[in-house]
């Protein structure tokens, strides 16, 4: 059962996360080539495709590089095996210190970046994350799309309305002045003059309102602490090939606000950290320290109790013999029956004669009363 928002963790300032879509089933293909060439160039120190169990649901890569020259970053990205219609991936990296913006987006660091890739879709809508978007003509469709759009968790949703038809100047795509940080995690959807009411009418059941010939960030699900819509609303966007400061300012600040794990990062998260394989030789021999030193433990703890498993039972041995010595001596001897050789008191043998001397009475009162009878025949 998934996390509800009130019990996920937050997200730690460490962590940079993403989720996409790769169109086609080549994913993997895709990665160890570019991989390959970012190890090559020294773009990242080294990589790893983890080994797949049987009967794997999906594929996962390790890499590690460094920012600002000390700065080591771990990252891990999984994909699902393939399909035709596309397959869905997660990365998730962690720095040694909080993340910076500025630094490259770790999405860089495992696909390739020509414009004809076709990993970059935003896996809630579908829809590219380094280009613009332009919204569906059909209003159904728009409140579908823009329901999707803000209950996402991953990705940030960024709706601009064009206050006129743009040229060519106003195609450009807000990703490309972002910070690099942002670059690949951001969703761009444009809404053409005749749209402003059916846009806001889609967003009013979120709360949030776009002004005409302005823009807005989308709250997401979980909305992130402090988040109010005035706050990251925009005014005006000049839609002239010039860069929207006061909007990119809006996203920066939308980046930076404390949210819970969107759903399914925090087990990303934990695999990133717990099952960690991409080791260099000085954390392998960090690692076999600890394993040695938790067998050590182990094995202490194994002898405290077969220790103190024999002198409970040597205790529980004496008690048992010490009850036994103590009812022994509580039950009373059985008397011994007399003997018919053994002496009787006077008063037994006085009882006796008296018994004889009765019996010797009655014989001969039964002699003299038969007496008569004889005499009388003849």
């Amino acid at each position: 059962m998934a996390s509800s928002p009130s019990t996920r963790p937050s997200t730690p300032p460490t962590i940079w996360s993403a989720r996409g879509r790769h169109l086609g089933p080549a994913a993997q293909d895709a990665l160890r080539l570019s991989l390959r060439q970012r190890k090559d160039s020294r773009a990242i120190d080294d990589y790893l495709e983890l080994p797949e169990a049987e009967g794997a649901q999906e594929s996962a890569f390790e890499a590690r590089w460094r920012v600002a020259e000390t700065v080591t970053v771990r990252a891990r990205l999984t994909v699902e095996h393939g399909s035709g219609t596309g397959q869905d991936w997660v990365l998730v990296a962690e720095a040694d210190a909080p993340w910076d913006q500025r630094w490259p987006s770790p999405a860089a660091m495992f696909w390739p970046q020509d414009p004809d890739a076709t990993w970059d879709h935003d896996a809630a809508t579908g829809l590219r994350l380094r280009d613009i978007n332009p919204l569906p003509s059909d209003d159904k469709a728009v409140r579908s799309l823009l329901r999707d759009a803000a209950g996402d968790g991953w990705s940030i949703h960024v709706v601009v309305h064009e206050a006129m038809t743009t040229d060519q100047r106003g195609r450009a795509p807000l990703a490309g002045m972002l910070p690099p940080g942002l670059r690949h995690r951001v969703v761009e959807h444009r809404a053409v003059p005749s749209q402003l009411r059916v846009v806001n009418w889609a967003l009013r059941e979120h709360d949030v309102q776009v002004p005409r010939g302005g823009a807005v960030v989308l709250p997401g699900t979980p909305a992130p602490s402090g988040y109010d819509a005035g706050d990251f609303a925009v005014r005006s966007v000049f839609l002239d090939g010039s860069e929207p400061a006061e909007l990119i300012h809006a996203v920066t600040r939308f980046a930076a606000l404390p949210r819970p794990l969107p759903e399914g990062a925090e087990e990303a998260l934990t695999a990133l950290r717990e099952d960690w394989r991409l080791l260099t030789l000085e954390e392998e021999l960090a690692r076999e320290r600890q394993l040695v030193a938790m067998y050590a433990e182990a094995l202490e703890a194994m002898t405290k109790s077969r220790d103190l498993y024999r002198e409970a039972a040597e205790q529980a041995h004496a008690a048992l013999a010490a009850y036994r010595e103590s009812a022994a001596e509580a039950v009373p001897e059985p008397r011994p029956e007399p003997s018919a050789d053994a002496p009787t008191s006077p008063l037994q043998q006085l009882t006796r004669t008296f018994e004889r001397l009765k019996g010797t009475a009655r014989t001969r009162r039964a002699a003299a009363e038969e007496q008569p009878e004889t005499s009388d025949r003849h």
